[in-house]
């Protein structure tokens, strides 16, 4: 007999960081709305409206000591999720806030990754790292964004690799150009907008809900055989 794809997601315990924000709240809503359980995890308070079902909990992905506690609060977890990140245009030239945006994105994607290996050995579960499509080319107003986000490719190889001996999973989302407060100042910009609005082979930006679909895909049993791999979700732009 055929084996049917699996693509449920329900039950699953999936953790978000950067949970309030564009794509994590929109990620958190989806895991949501598909049958798992979901924490977001956050240093905002969630946005009035959010699911009062979603799990709320404070965290600084660049705390150590945060992150383990939050990891000793959470019995069970199938899916983690590194979406927390911010970007800070031009001012990446200057060393500390080089540092402090790899600490966000990069070692704190490490940091999780250890914190909450345990629970997803548990479960055999999976990990979910966020890139971008500025791990594919040069971003010369947000060199620390840029580079942290090309080292997550890498990383996400690495933890596949050093995982698979506990059945856990590691793949990334590369997403594109996404209506989110993060990009609202290139959106906001004329000139800069035509730019990607005319490279974009759909001619227009995406919204967080469409990245979603990935996610899901890849926590799912239908994606046991995905594994070290970046996912471009960009509508095309890397391609044209």
């Amino acid at each position: 007999m055929p084996i049917t794809p699996d693509f449920s997601i329900a039950g699953k315990v999936a953790l978000i960081t950067g949970g309030t924000g564009g794509i994590g709240s929109a990620f958190a809503q989806a895991f949501l709305n598909h049958g798992a359980n979901v924490i977001a995890a956050d240093l905002a308070a969630p946005k009035a409206g959010t699911d009062p079902r979603i799990r709320y909990e404070q965290l600084d992905v660049c705390d150590d000591a945060a992150i383990a506690a939050l990891a000793s609060r959470i019995e069970r977890l199938d899916v983690l999720i590194h979406c927390a990140g911010r970007l800070a245009r031009w001012d990446e030239y200057k060393v500390e806030v080089f540092k402090e945006i790899l600490d966000i994105h990069l070692v704190a994607n490490l940091r999780l990754a250890n914190a909450f290996r345990p629970h997803l050995k548990a479960t055999k579960g999976c990990l979910i790292n966020i890139a971008s499509m500025y791990s594919y080319f040069g971003a010369p107003h947000i060199p620390a964004y840029s580079a942290a986000k090309t080292g997550i490719v890498s990383l996400t190889r690495t933890l596949a690799i050093a995982f698979a001996q506990d059945s856990i999973r590691v793949n990334a989302i590369a997403p594109g150009w996404i209506k989110t407060e993060i990009s609202r100042a290139g959106r906001e910009n004329p000139e800069f907008n035509s730019k990607v609005v005319a490279r974009l082979p759909g001619g227009q930006w995406a919204e967080p809900e469409e990245v979603a679909g990935t996610a899901i895909f890849l926590a799912s049993p239908a994606s046991n055989l995905i594994n070290g791999v970046t996912i471009p979700v960009d509508g095309g732009y890397t391609a044209s």
